[in-house]
């Protein structure tokens, strides 16, 4: 065995394995089954054209080499990103443990109770530091979060604001620049009218549905949102602020002053700038919103015991059910960082975030004083942590690099300087004695911390925060460690057992993938830093453009969109430029395939398209005729196709070619969803199928791990045509010749995540990449053929075979009783997380492998899936006291001196022998989710709380 390969490293069957799976499925070999799988006419012709694949070892001395190329320098610009200190303890315990990373979207409550209390935590800290009601799971930046605000303030406008469309909306002209792109790229496909200037001008006229101001202001200044805000609630003008969340210690918390949303993110709570993210940012809003909150709310509700349980609350909104009518197409949330945030709370507490926040302070005051004292004019009467100075900045700049420091420089005549968590009164000095060498004088050195407080009396914080219990228990390095761990134990990931989700590719995150992401280099740069401070991270991500451009058959890549959905926003986005530029701005008819992911539709409507949806034929395929018939009816108006390849129902279809010059002879793009990314690598792709832009779920294809529900990055390529398009940034030039406005904060999105994907690609080269495709595509057909007979597949392609994932039909076994989710909890109990439950059809289970996936894995999960269909033809339909419908089975049930059960505790935990050499126990029993939703809590609110009166 090669020790180097890193594919064999990365592929879970063995050689010999697959060629006993190849013979166990009636395929002669790898290649015919391949044959039998993708249609002729959409293979590949050439091998991709990658570098020569790396060894672990290379790649890791490599990115080492690459990340001397990035240089840290002492950065002070602010903008919404800080340096800050991620303690040791969550970075070992968290961010490096697969026990957190490699965790999938907590679907399955029963066996994520340990995520779900961490984003628990999340919310109420969010709450808190905010003074609203309620507050979601994490967004995926702080300008996104804004713009969804945005939305959802628009949406929530009353009855005579929509009669008389009221569509005006305020922002203030000191929000981030990057927030005010975002809200730019929002604002117009759906008809909202942008009004920017100062906020102490503003008229609070009736034809404004809302506003959004920034707390602090983009270059420190703090105004009076108290006063702004009460005039906004006497006019019926909704308010959204944009708030940092340390300086949230020292001012008031803008729920107090009546705020109807409060946005931000949570980067400064311990996690590394990396270039841009990711991040996990925070949306807050009023109970009376919930039903309108984007993206996911952790909520307590109670088990079949009555004893008190977590899940993902009102799931009503998620997209799948609301489709086109949605209002937010975020289907995901930044759990990994949330979950990091929220333990920096947990371990700093109450007072030690106070000390960090009047630490920074007392040194902005510092500093404050200290120019002030060169006889240069600080602008701003009121500030947290930066500083505005009137100062020659063409003079200033090359000292300040010579220094190894940044600036942020907004004029010729300003300096903005943000003080952060690891300043010291060193750093103060230092950046004194450069604006002294621009005035030709010498500045005496500081010696003692000024203690102010440079926040106007009527805003500053009198509300208490943080201080319920488990913000003033973990304190000592210990004591965290062990909380970590005992939430770690309560959740199943990858480390302990093949998460099967089709659509969702839970692959290998290898360990050599993840180690840059720990790198003092890559970790700490800022994304507005010069280019030639980053050149390392350049070098990366454009070889990562190159290689997405390689295996997608396309010609051009943005990076920015840092979730699937909003990759799916981004690619309509660039299409719609596209008709505008060539003088079609009526084409908005966006036809969709009743099988699309849910959020297709949505993204359709938030980019100001109507959808028209087609049908499927009775073997799941798209129906060609009622798409041609369609496209013919609307070819004057046709905008796009978006379409996902291999289907949503796990087929390779043969008239896909068909389909895309349907829409391009009337007119029309297709937009290609790379959810099933993973079943095309090496063997087609999309631009030979006849799209011409896609998006890619790094987080599923690419390798970068769903850490319990984030990150994810979804970039977008594109053919020639679109390339010009590709989306701009409003500090750092990015993007196409005629670029559309941002898409995400960063100009190049979560680029620490992106190392991840560039590391998978280098490492398993053309033929690894290849090869990993090949054997998803026979594991998914292996478990085909093992559960044959015990459970029918829903959908094949023309020969009989899967793609990478494939549906089994449990409909049938209502006729026991049993319903799908019974099957799902009852593999609990084998140690098993559910496939995906459900979707694309109701009362399915969608199953995908991966490649990752050892034979001897597949056989232990086929075993399981066995066993409890032997489980079912032995029940009764009227007997609901069965082994399935009481699954979970926990350790205290096993436990318990008392059994009232019609069958032993043997059979309810240790079903299967190699169930006892693992053993997982879930904590809860069957969560009840309507309780939950009646009796909406998403904070870790005291007990009585949850008793139901």
């Amino acid at each position: 065995m090669n020790t180097n390969n890193f594919a064999l490293r990365h592929i879970g069957p063995r050689p010999e394995d697959q060629t006993e799976m190849l013979r166990y499925i009636g395929a002669k070999s790898m290649d015919a089954l391949i044959e039998q799988a993708i249609p002729d006419n959409i293979k590949l012709k050439n091998e991709l054209d990658l570098e020569a694949p790396m060894s672990e070892q290379e790649y890791l001395v490599h990115m080492n080499e690459l990340s001397k190329k990035n240089k840290v320098y002492k950065t002070f610009i602010g903008l919404g990103y800080h340096p800050s200190i991620l303690p040791a303890v969550i970075q070992r315990n968290i961010l490096e443990n697969p026990g957190w990373y490699t965790a999938y979207t907590p679907y399955q409550a029963e066996i994520a109770q340990g995520r779900l209390e961490a984003l628990l935590n999340f919310q109420t800290m969010v709450t808190d530091l905010t003074g609203m009601e309620i507050a979601n799971a994490s967004l995926l930046d702080e300008s996104t979060a804004a713009a969804e605000a945005m939305t959802l303030l628009f949406a929530v406008r009353d009855r005579d604001q929509k009669k008389n469309n009221i569509n005006k909306f305020f922002v203030s002209d000191q929000i981030l620049p990057q927030t005010l792109s975002l809200l730019q790229t929002r604002a117009v496909p759906i008809g909202i009218e942008l009004v920017i200037g100062n906020e102490s001008d503003f008229n609070h006229t009736s034809d404004f549905f809302g506003a959004i101001v920034q707390y602090p202001g983009k270059h420190g200044q703090i105004s009076d949102i108290k006063t702004f805000i009460s005039k906004a609630n006497d006019n019926n003008i909704k308010v959204a602020v944009a708030a940092d969340i340390l300086s949230l210690i020292k001012l008031e918390a803008p729920g107090k002053f009546g705020a109807d949303v409060v946005v931000g993110t949570t980067q400064r709570f311990g996690i590394p700038m990396g270039y841009g993210g990711p991040h996990a940012a925070y949306f807050a809003t009023k109970d009376m919103y919930k039903r309108e909150l984007p993206g996911r709310i952790i909520g307590v509700t109670k088990d079949l015991n009555g004893n008190r349980a977590l899940r993902m609350a009102l799931q009503t909104r998620e997209q799948h059910i609301k489709r086109d009518k949605a209002t937010s197409n975020i289907c995901t949330a930044q759990v990994l960082l949330a979950v990091m945030a929220g333990m920096y709370a947990v371990y700093h507490g109450p007072k030690g975030l106070t000390f960090i926040a009047n630490h920074v302070h007392n040194l902005t005051a510092t500093l404050s004083d200290a120019i002030s004292k060169l006889g240069l004019e600080q602008l701003n009467q009121s500030y947290f942590d930066t500083l505005l100075v009137k100062a020659n900045a063409k003079a200033i700049k090359p000292i300040a690099e010579r220094n190894k420091v940044n600036f942020y420089y907004p004029s010729e005549d300003t300096i903005s300087i943000s003080i952060n968590e690891i300043t010291s009164l060193s750093d103060i000095n230092l950046i004194v004695s450069i604006f002294a060498e621009a005035q030709g004088t010498t500045a005496s050195t500081i010696t003692k911390i000024v203690e102010a407080n440079s926040i106007p009396e009527s805003l500053q914080r009198k509300s208490g925060f943080l201080s319920l219990p488990i913000f003033n228990q973990y304190h000592s390095e210990t004591e965290l460690m062990r909380y970590i761990k005992r939430l770690e134990r309560k959740d199943l990931s990858l480390n302990h057992s093949m998460i099967s989700l089709g659509s969702c590719t839970m692959k290998l995150n290898a360990a050599a993938e993840m180690l840059p992401l720990s790198m003092f280099k890559w970790g700490n740069i800022h994304p507005f830093v010069p280019l030639n401070q980053a050149k390392g991270y350049q070098l990366v991500l454009k070889k990562l453009e190159e290689q997405l451009n390689e295996i997608t058959g396309f010609a051009g890549t943005s990076l920015q969109p840092n979730s699937g959905a909003q990759g799916e926003y981004a690619g309509l986005m660039v299409i719609r430029a596209y008709h505008l530029s060539r003088g079609d701005a009526h084409r908005n008819i966006c036809i969709i395939p009743s099988s699309a992911h849910g959020t297709n539709p949505a993204s359709a409507v938030m980019a100001g398209m109507k959808v028209i949806v087609t049908k499927s034929s009775e073997n799941g395929n798209i129906d060609v005729e009622d798409v041609r018939e369609k496209a013919e009816l609307h070819k004057d108006n046709l905008a796009a196709l978006m379409v996902t390849y291999p289907s949503t129902h796990g087929v390779y279809e043969s008239a896909i070619k068909e389909i895309t010059q349907i829409i391009h002879d009337n007119g029309g793009q297709v937009y290609m969803d790379g959810a099933n990314m993973n079943a095309q690598v090496g063997l087609t792709n999309p631009g030979n199928i006849g799209a011409d832009v896609c998006h890619l779920n790094l987080h599923k294809t690419f390798a970068i791990p769903h850490g319990g529900g984030g990150p994810g990055v979804g970039p977008i390529c594109v053919a020639k045509q679109l390339v010009p398009f590709l989306p701009g940034n409003s500090i750092i030039e990015t993007g196409g010749s005629q670029a559309i406005t941002a898409i995400s904060a960063a100009p190049f999105g979560s680029a620490l995540a992106c190392l991840i994907s560039y590391g998978y690609i280098k490492m398993l080269g053309s033929k690894g990449l290849k090869q990993s495709t090949e054997v998803a595509i026979l594991n998914a057909n292996y478990i085909k053929e093992r559960l044959n007979g015990y459970y029918n597949t829903l959908y094949t392609g023309e020969r009989g075979r899967a793609a990478h994932e494939m549906i089994i039909d449990c409909r049938p076994f209502k006729e026991q009783g049993i319903e799908v989710v019974d099957i799902a909890k009852r593999l609990m109990d084998y140690g098993f997380h559910a496939p995906t439950v459900s979707f694309p059809v109701a009362g399915t289970m969608m199953i995908e492998p991966t490649e990752s996936e050892s034979k001897e894995e597949m056989d232990r999960f086929c075993d399981a899936m066995i066993s409890i269909k032997e489980e079912i033809d032995t029940l009764d339909k009227n007997e609901l006291n069965n082994v399935l419908k009481n699954a979970p089975h926990t350790l205290d049930m096993i436990t318990s001196d008392e059994w009232y059960f019609p069958y032993s505790r043997e059979k309810a935990a240790f079903p299967l022998a190699f169930v006892r050499d693992n053993k997982f126990w879930p904590t809860v029993r069957r969560v009840d989710e309507a309780y939950g939703d009646r009796n909406l809590i998403c904070t870790c609110a005291p007990i009585e709380d949850y008793m139901e009166v």
